[in-house]
């Protein structure tokens, strides 16, 4: 049976704006706290801007040079952005309704203000009127356009204020002139008088604009804001020197075409049609809106309130098992292999990892692989002290990391003024592996240790995000992550891997041979089940071979926060896939893939989602979970995940994501669940017995911590 019809697909793009929907459901979601319903909005309103900046940018970029192809659901790139202006401008109604019915009325009756500037008392607008006049002015710049002045460039992301002024007693038609927003200034302004009370900046500049046009009137003002392509293209098949490249894509894709621009709505048509022709833009990439524009501008709110705690997520500190702390890591993970579940579980050991490798007089080599680090990085700091300690340190900074790659040059140059060997990454890859390689000398000889995750060395994400880790001293797996160095630093091609697998093309083959073994086995009349846990799912091979899966009556579990091209329900082709989603206070974002293998229940770990470029166009990592008994924990966690009843959406046949039915469920929110009991869960698997067991051992694992609420 052929699985390639178009009917099977749904389109990627639409798909992501379903999940954006579904963060903004959280916004909308009365049992979140309140300040944290805020905070959900603005993530809608970043996420919006970067699908923008890229995926729809890619799709104009396809249309300009007359492309008529058509993606896996059978849509052309013309269809797709008819398709995404409709449902996005219906999005950007409800963060709207959002934001005015429901999240300020409600902020206000917790003493929590926005307000404009006719609502200042007399104390608040001598406050105001001096922080224009000693802040603002000084930095503001009207851009008047006429004959000799051409209309001004409008950067990327910036808040604009267009206007329409005249000379009283001129007849000619009134003029246009542009203010931007600065963003040296915040752009809210807590106020005095009141604990929690704020303006936004361009509501003061507004009130004080005829300052800036002295001899003119105002006629008429307006907020803007453009959203451009900002997608770098590095040809670093011909670049000689990557690094230089990138430096000048950057400041290259600043200037990218406007993609979208977003106005408020009562600006008159004749600003409107001033700025579509000026931005040359289709009316259908006009988005006006009935509230202050771009509400990212949320988050800085949120860091000003004082004195309402209650109305954010209880803080927590991430759990550092007590067996692990202060102690030699070496020695432990030479004696057992050592996961992590962050935000769960501390970032604080690879931290340590790294810094005892700095520091201890036997090791002789760190080699690591970085994507995204935070701007305080100790990562870099420790890695930096290696090399100044004499340690020979070799790290590969991924420059092509998408919005960090500013952040990355910066580091790859100062890692390479302490003598650091600094690898820029792969021709015409990138490279999204997260590994970490340290040679010691030891009596026995050299051992290799390793640190390998699904998730980046970021110190501030590992807060944020969830994600696994695993140190290993596997002698096997020790001489993978050296070939793996050697193949990124030089040009060796090793003819094999013990027990890694990388991409390109690797893992997609891997895993498509571990779902052929599942419809082998079920074909041999056993049981077949396969497990996944990813971000995206949009690869259509893969799809298509889950189908395949399906079809021959394999049960295929999939928790897919994201993207998802697949569909459900399908009579004969995917009747035995369920997929759930879970959108919540942690980004979900390890990948899990699990196989039940007759009995062995295989699982991996990976970087890698099943999206086309994680399997053919970047260098990624899959390892396999060998201990038993983190084996059986990260199958413990991802049926935590699959059972949670609260933040879970489930995928239905007409595409819709709906929650679960929760009558007669005990309510489970895995999230909180693995955080209320993330010590318990960190200290059993410590004390666990770490020898290898045999399969059937496994089949107890939903007894290895109930699932029961227990205050903290």
């Amino acid at each position: 049976m052929k699985f390639s019809e178009p009917k099977y697909f749904y389109n990627r793009e639409l798909s992501w704006l379903d999940f954006n929907d579904r963060v903004l459901e959280e916004a909308r979601t009365k049992e979140n706290p309140l300040l944290e319903r805020l905070r959900f909005l603005g993530i809608t309103q970043s996420n919006l801007d970067e699908f923008f900046n890229i995926r729809v940018a890619s799709l104009h970029k396809m249309l300009s040079v007359g492309y008529q192809g058509t993606d896996a659901s059978g849509l052309t790139p013309e269809v797709q952005l008819a398709k995404i202006s409709e449902k996005t401008h219906d999005m950007v109604d409800k963060q709207y309704t959002t934001l005015l019915r429901s999240l300020l009325p409600q902020l206000a009756n917790e003493g929590i203000n926005l307000i404009r500037f006719t609502d200042l008392t007399t104390k608040q607008k001598d406050y105001v009127a001096d922080y224009f006049h000693q802040n603002l002015y000084p930095v503001l710049t009207s851009m008047a356009v006429d004959v000799s002045r051409p209309f001004p460039f409008i950067a990327n992301n910036t808040l604009n204020i267009a206007l329409r002024i005249y000379k009283p007693g001129d007849k000619k038609d009134k003029s246009f002139a542009t203010v931007q927003v600065p963003d040296v200034f915040p752009r809210v302004i807590k106020l005095p008088g009141a604990e929690n009370t704020f303006i936004l900046q361009e509501e003061i500049i507004k009130h004080y604009m005829s300052e800036l046009f002295v001899g003119f009137d105002v006629k008429e003002m307006a907020c803007f804001r453009v959203i451009r392509d900002m997608d770098m293209d590095v040809a670093d098949e011909d670049t000689s020197d990557l690094l230089k490249e990138i430096e000048h894509e950057i400041k290259k894709r600043e200037r990218g075409k406007a993609m979208r621009l977003e106005i408020e709505a009562d600006m008159s048509k004749h600003l409107r049609r001033r700025l579509v022709k000026e931005l040359d833009l289709a009316e259908a990439d006009i988005y006006p809106v009935k509230g202050p524009i771009d509400l990212t501008f949320v988050s800085k709110l949120i860091k000003q309130v004082t004195g309402k705690n209650e109305l954010l997520y209880p803080p927590f500190e991430p759990y550092y098992p007590t067996k692990l702390r202060h102690k030699n890591l070496f020695n432990e993970i030479a004696q057992h292999d050592i996961f992590v579940d962050h935000p769960y579980d501390s970032f604080q050991p690879i931290v340590d990892f790294i810094k005892q490798s700095a520091e201890d007089p036997n090791v002789l080599a760190i080699k690591m692989t970085l994507y995204r680090v935070s701007s305080q990085s100790p990562i870099i700091k420790y890695l930096k002290r290696a090399a100044e300690n004499g340690k020979q340190v070799t790290v590969l900074v991924e420059l092509k990391a998408r919005f960090d790659e500013e952040n990355n040059v910066h580091w790859a140059q100062e890692l390479e003024k302490a003598g650091c060997h600094v690898i820029y990454g792969l021709v015409g890859l990138k490279t999204h592996c997260k590994l970490t390689l340290v040679v010691r000398k030891e009596e026995n000889g050299i051992r290799r240790y390793m640190h390998m995750a699904t998730g980046n060395y970021n110190d501030v994400t590992a807060r944020l995000y969830t994600d696994m880790g695993l140190f290993t001293a596997n002698q096997e797996m020790g001489i993978d992550a050296s070939n793996i160095f050697n193949m990124l630093s030089g040009f060796s091609e090793p003819p094999f891997f013990h027990k890694m697998v990388i991409s390109p093309e690797g893992i997609r083959d891997f895993l498509m041979a571990r779902v052929d073994d599942e419809i082998a086995n079920v074909k041999a009349g056993k049981k077949g089940l396969i497990q996944i846990k990813v971000n995206s799912l949009s690869d259509t091979k893969m799809i298509k071979k889950l189908y395949e899966a399906s079809a021959a009556g394999v049960k295929v579990h999939l928790v897919v926060r994201g993207i998802c091209n697949l569909k459900v329900g399908i009579p004969k082709v995917s009747e035995n896939i369920t997929v759930h989603s879970i959108v919540g206070r942690f980004l979900e974002h390890s990948r899990i893939y699990y196989f039940y293998a007759d009995g062995a229940e295989q699982v991996f770990l990976s970087s890698a989602d099943l999206m086309n470029r994680n399997l053919s166009r970047r260098v990624e990592l899959l390892f396999p979970i060998l201990q038993d008994n983190i084996r059986r924990q990260i199958i413990h966690i991802y049926d935590i995940l699959w059972r949670d009843n609260i933040k879970t959406r489930v995928l239905q046949a007409d595409g819709t994501w709906t929650h679960v039915d929760r009558r007669g469920l005990e309510s489970l929110d895995a999230q909180d669940y693995l955080l209320v009991h993330r010590q318990a869960l960190a200290d059993k698997l410590c004390t666990a017995e770490t020898t290898v067991k045999t399969p059937q051992d496994s089949k107890n694992r939903r007894q290895f911590i109930p699932i029961t609420r227990q205050p903290e």
